[in-house]
Parts: structure tokens; sequence; C-alpha cells
């Protein structure tokens, strides 16, 4: 009789588990959906931050507004911005001690007008953002490792009951393994799924851009829909890439606080610190042109209090100091500008 009791409360427990976490990846994977409205939404749905960067310094160099020469150092030559992201690469660079090519790819790729894209499209469906990826990915675990806790509880318990109990019954194990093997099923599968940033609306909506745009040539739209591999100029294409490679890592120093410029707070972003959209697993320093990055976010994750439930604690879409630093060092009209723009209007 006790057996039993036991064995009903692992299944009632198990199933609600399994029940309750297929729920949560298909509720985090819904939204009314709708099309890719640019090219910075496609290149965000393709690869992520970076990619929205590299479009952008990739329009900039090819009508020469900016030129980005050996070894990455970025100058502008004309500042004109026809979109809220080149307005943020303008922005950047001229908040910057420096024209490193890897320090401004970072901090533009922290910036409201890319972040903000990244909130529009989680907000239509397109997209799951960080923060629910990684929880759904730890209740993953928590499943997924209790199944795995309980085989061995499970069979010390039915030797426990062979040798206390007379009468000949279906060992505890037998009744129990179909759940245990359910529940890890059903961890594994959630974690794959959950690991996908991209949702099946977001691959249908950029399918529909690119077939739609797929006939422009443009420097921007290449590396959007193709990555930096498709740009034709293959000095700039080696200097992205480069960029792209470059990890920071943070300096600690003795006591001190780190820096909250724009640039300085770079090396914190490379390995996802600060940052609610990041660009691949290896954090937002690499894209995904480079092989060490992806689609993936969960590894991005928030730290030191800066980001909380896949948004800034400080307001808005930007994430650490590199929001706040960017205005205080431009005007307060431009930061505006840029900051309060959706991503939806950014034009193409």
């Amino acid at each position: 009789m006790t057996m039993g009791i036991v064995v009903l409360g692992l299944y009632a427990a198990g199933l609600t588990g399994i029940a309750l976490l297929v729920a949560r990846v298909v509720r985090s994977r819904r939204g009314p959906g709708g099309p890719v409205h640019d090219r910075y939404e496609a290149a965000f749905l393709t690869g992520g931050p970076a990619r929205v960067v590299d479009t952008a310094l990739a329009s900039l160099q090819a009508d020469g507004r900016l030129a980005i020469g050996g070894p990455g150092i970025v100058a502008v030559v004309r500042p004109t911005a026809h979109d809220p992201v080149e307005r943020a690469v303008l922005q950047e660079h001229g908040s910057a001690p420096h024209g490193a090519l890897h320090h401004l790819r970072l901090a533009v790729m922290r910036h409201p007008a890319v972040q903000e894209i990244g909130d529009g499209l989680a907000g239509r469906g397109l997209v799951v953002d960080p923060a629910s990826r990684r929880s759904i990915l730890r209740w993953c675990g928590v499943l997924g490792f209790g199944a795995f806790l309980l085989f061995p509880v499970t069979a010390v318990l039915t030797i426990v009951d062979f040798a206390t109990s007379t009468e000949a019954s279906v060992p505890l194990f037998v009744k129990t393994l179909p759940l245990l093997l359910a529940c890890g099923a059903a961890a594994i599968s959630c974690a794959a799924v959950s690991a996908k940033r991209i949702t099946p609306a977001g691959l249908r909506a950029v399918s529909a851009y690119s077939r739609g745009h797929g006939h422009l040539a443009d420097a921007g739209h290449l590396v959007a829909l193709h990555g930096l591999r498709a740009l034709p100029d293959p000095v700039l294409r080696e200097q992205l890439l480069a960029a792209a490679r470059v990890h920071g890592t943070p300096r600690r120093g003795r006591g001190r606080r780190p820096s909250t410029g724009s640039y300085s707070s770079s090396d914190a972003a490379a390995l996802g610190l600060a940052t609610t959209w990041c660009a691949g697993a290896g954090g937002c320093g690499a894209g995904s042109d480079t092989g060490s990055g992806g689609s993936s976010c969960s590894a991005g994750s928030c730290s030191s209090g800066s980001c909380s439930s896949g948004s800034c604690s400080g307001g808005g879409s930007s994430c650490g100091s590199s929001g706040g630093s960017s205005c205080s060092s431009s005007s307060s009209s431009s930061c505006s500008s840029s900051s309060g723009s959706s991503c939806s209007s950014s034009s193409s």
C-alpha cells in the first residue's frame, strides 16, 4: 500500500512537471508573428546583434561614409546616418577614445538602437527573449536531473520493498521506469527546442523577406541575409571577420571599479555581461560568421545585477553602462532619436 502511494505521487509530480514544461515552451514561442520590416530585423533573426552591426558597418563603408583600414581602425568620412543603427555607429565612434573596429562593434551591439530590434522581434513572437530561454533551460535541467536522481532512489526502494514484503509484486523500479524515461525525454526535447533563438514564425518571416529582397546586391543586404562571407569587398570582409573573432577579457584591477565609458565597458560585453541580447554562445563578442557564434543567446546571461528578466533594470532596452555613456557623451537629441526609435521604424 505504501509503495502504491509512492508510485502515484511520483507519477502525479512527474506528469505535472512535463505538462508545465511543455506548456511553457509552447507559450514562449507563440506570438502575433508578422513580416520582417527591414534588413536589420532580418540580420537580427539570422545572426543576432553582431550581424545587425556588421550590416550597418558594411553599408557605411560601401557608400564612403565610413573608412575601415588596417589594422582594424575606423574613421568617419561623412557623419551622415540614414537609420537609428547607423546613428548608433556614429555616436559610439564619436564617444570613443580610439577607433578600434572590434571595440566599436561591441559597443554598438549594446546600444539601445540594436537592443530594441530584439525587443520588437520578441514582442511579435519571432524570437524568444534570453530571459525566457534561460528560465526554460533551467527547468529542463531540474526535470532531467530529478529523473536521473530517481533512478538509484527507486532501485534502493525496490530492494527495501523486496526485503520487507512477503507478497510478490511488480518491482517499484519497473513501475516508475516509464515515468523516469518520459521525464528525461521531455527535458531533452524541450531543451533542444528552447536552444533555438528564432521561432518557427521568425523562420517563415525571414524566409519571406529573403525571397522578396534576395535580388538586392548592396553590401548591407548581403551581410544581413548571408553574413560577412557574402561581402564582395575582400579587405572589408577580412577586417570585419577579424573584429568578430576578438574576445575581450575584463580587466578586474585591484579594488577598482571598471570604467563606465562607452568603450571601456566593452570587454564585459565580449563575455556577454550586462547585455540583454547576445550574438552567440560565446557572448556578444562573437558573430555567427566566425564559426564560434550562433543563433543561441542563452549563454549571454545578464549578471552583476545589470539586467533582469530579459530587460534592463535601468529602463529601456540599453544594458549596463553602454546606453548611458553613449547618451552622456553625445547630444541629447541624437541620443533620444537613436534610443527611442523602434526596430520597425529603421529603414532598409
